[in-house]
C-alpha cells in the first residue's frame, strides 16, 4: 500500500465520521421539510418571486409535488397577502439616510379539497436592516434585492415547516 493511498483512506475516515455521526442522530438540512401531502397547489396572490420561491421550496424540500389545477392537490396553500417594505431607521449627522429596514409579511392559509383548515389564516413577518451609504446607491440596491431574496426563501421553508406542524398536530374537537 502506497504512502498517498494511505493517507487518502485516513482522510476519508476522519471526513466521514463527523457526517455519520450528524446522520445518526438524525440531522438533516435546514431546508427539509416532512409533508404529510403529496401534491400542493399555491393560489391566492402571491408575487411572482414569492411563488417562485415557494415552488422551488416544495420542490427540492419535500417529497410533495405542486399542482397548476387546485383540484389535482391534496393542500391548497393560499396566500392573503405579500407585502415588502422598507422603512427609514436611522440618519447620519448630515440628515441623510444611514440604515433602513427592510420588512417583508406573508399572509397565508392551508386547508384540504374538503374545506378543512389545516392552518387557520396566519401571517409571517421578517424584518432585516441594512446600512445605507449616498456613495455606494447602486451596490446597496443590489444588496437590498438580495436580502429580499434570501428573506423571502426562508418565509418559504417558514411557510412549509409551518404548514407540516399543523398537519402533524393532534386533531382537537369540541364537545
Amino acid at each position: 500500500m502506497s504512502v498517498n493511498h494511505l493517507r487518502r483512506t485516513v482522510l476519508g475516515l476522519i471526513a466521514a465520521v463527523p457526517v455519520s455521526g450528524l446522520i445518526a442522530c438524525g440531522y438533516r438540512l435546514r431546508g427539509m421539510v416532512d409533508l404529510p401531502f403529496k401534491v400542493i397547489a399555491i393560489t391566492g396572490n402571491p408575487s411572482p418571486p414569492l411563488r417562485a420561491d415557494l415552488q422551488t421550496a416544495i420542490l427540492t424540500g419535500t417529497d410533495a409535488k405542486v399542482a397548476i389545477n387546485p383540484k389535482d392537490a391534496d393542500l391548497i396553500l393560499e396566500v392573503t397577502n405579500d407585502l415588502n417594505g422598507r422603512e427609514i431607521l436611522a440618519y447620519n449627522s448630515n440628515g441623510q439616510v444611514s440604515a433602513y429596514r427592510l420588512n417583508i409579511r406573508v399572509g397565508f392559509r392551508a386547508f384540504d379539497l374538503a374545506g378543512a383548515e389545516i392552518v387557520p389564516e396566519a401571517e409571517i413577518y421578517m424584518t432585516r436592516d441594512i446600512d445605507f451609504s449616498v456613495s455606494t446607491v447602486l451596490a446597496t440596491d443590489v444588496q437590498i434585492q438580495q436580502f429580499l431574496t434570501l428573506m423571502r426563501k426562508d418565509l418559504a421553508v417558514q411557510i412549509l415547516r409551518r404548514v407540516s406542524a399543523a398537519a402533524r398536530a393532534p386533531q382537537t374537537r369540541a364537545f
